[in-house]
This record gives structure tokens, sequence and C-alpha cells, in this order.
């Protein structure tokens, strides 16, 4: 359309800026943290609501774990802000264990933690629901053939269910993996300050900052055209290992 073409300029400038180094490194911090402590946590959460025998109650127990996942997360983010302040609820609670009262997120060592965990909360029992899907289509006989052959339950779920589940672990792992850049900018904006920053800010909120703030809008687009590709890369990658290891792959 005749608008002026720079070729590999912003790219370039974004390799080079001070900033790169830093946002990708808490970047890749904070998403390689929420697959280690997050992606299993629905997966140990289905597993258990699988163990309950009183239907009533195991309706009841799932229903308040989904409810976090459609509070607002203005409202998500509001309360763990108030919960960790000096006077908050959690800070006040740890304190009964030697912790000396503070504001949390004040501090930059407590970000992450803080960030990972409330994330587990609001999302793991909405998350449990595909894995209790999967749960439902193991043929019921082998768990009987388990039990007359003296399995245990923890041998059951070693030797039937999480087998059972594994093609689906492996299909959700191949697509939170090839995201690992893609931590987004709404939740840590809301949480992060000045004292925070420095291992705060993600590529996203980079971005956020450069596009609508600073109206950078050709540089910011082009970061967020590199983060993608870069996740598409990874994608294919992982996906090629999983595929080599299990037979198991997107395609």
């Amino acid at each position: 359309t005749g608008s002026h073409f720079v070729g590999f300029k912003h790219f370039l400038t974004f390799i080079r800026s001070t900033s790169f180094s830093k946002v990708l490194t808490n970047t890749v911090r904070i998403s390689i943290a929420s697959i280690v402590f997050g992606f299993p946590a629905p997966i140990i959460l289905a597993l258990l609501f699988n163990e309950l025998t009183n239907k009533k109650f195991s309706k009841v127990v799932q229903t308040v774990a989904y409810m976090p996942h459609f509070i607002s997360l203005v409202v998500i983010c509001g309360m763990i802000t108030a919960f960790t302040l000096d006077t908050g609820v959690i800070t006040q609670a740890l304190s009964y264990f030697g912790f000396e009262p503070q504001t949390l997120l004040s501090q930059a060592k407590y970000f992450i933690p803080i960030y990972v965990l409330s994330d587990i909360w609001q999302h793991a029992g909405w998350g449990s629901i595909i894995y209790i899907a999967a749960l439902t289509g193991i043929d019921p006989s082998l768990y009987e053939a388990a039990r007359v052959d003296g399995a245990n339950r923890w041998k059951q779920i070693l030797h039937i269910t999480l087998p059972g589940i594994a093609p689906t672990v492996v299909v959700l792992l191949i697509l939170r993996v090839g995201g690992v850049l893609d931590v987004g900018f709404e939740k840590i904006i809301l949480l992060y300050n000045d004292a925070t920053m420095r291992v705060a800010d993600v590529i996203s909120t980079y971005v956020y900052r450069k596009g609508l703030l600073e109206q950078s809008w050709s540089f910011s687009s082009a970061v967020g055209i590199m983060n993608s590709f870069i996740n598409f890369l990874i994608l294919i990658g992982v996906n090629a290992v999983c595929k080599r290891i299990n037979d198991t792959s997107l395609w």
C-alpha cells in the first residue's frame, strides 16, 4: 500500500536492546515455573476426584474447585493484593510460623511464587475437567482385573489410570510447552510494581508498553511476531520429540 518497508530493523532493535535479555529471562522463568508446578496440578486434582466414592460430595468439591476460574481476573488480583499485604490473611497466617509480616508483592523474590500459586488456585479445578473426561474412558474391567490380582489403589493408579490418560497428558503438554513464551500481560500488569518490575516484566508487558503506551505500533508488532514465531518453532520441536518417544503427537 505504499508504506516504507524497514526489513528487520525492529527485530534487531529489540534483540540489541537492554530490555531483551531481561524480559526473555523473566518470561521463560515464569513460564517454566508455571509448567513444572501448574501443569501437574489439574492431573493430581482429577485423580483425587476420581478416587471419591461419594458422588454428592464429589460434585460439591468439584464445583468449589471450578469456581475461581469464573471470577474476574481483576477481582482475583485484587484479592491476591489484599491477602498478601502485611495485614493480609495469608501474611498473618504465615506469621504464626515465624514469618515476619510484610507486603509480599513489594518483594521481588515472592512475585513468581505468588503468581504461580494463585494461577494454580484459579485454573487447576477447571483444567481437571478434561482429565476427568479422559478417566471416564478407561475400561472399568481393567480395575476389576487388577483388584482380583491384588493391586491396591496406588498400583491401580500407577498401572491403569496414568497409562490410560497418558495420550491426553502428552497432547496438552505439547500445547503448553509450545506456548512457553506466552505469559499473559493482564495478570502481571495488575500485580507488578516498581519494586518487582525487574523479575515481573515479560515480553507481553513489554509489547503492551511499547505498543499502547508509547504508541510504537511497528516495533511492538515486530516483537509480537517474533514471539509467536519462536513459540511455533518450539511447538514443532516438542511435537517431534513426543512423536519419537511414545508415538503420541499433534500431527
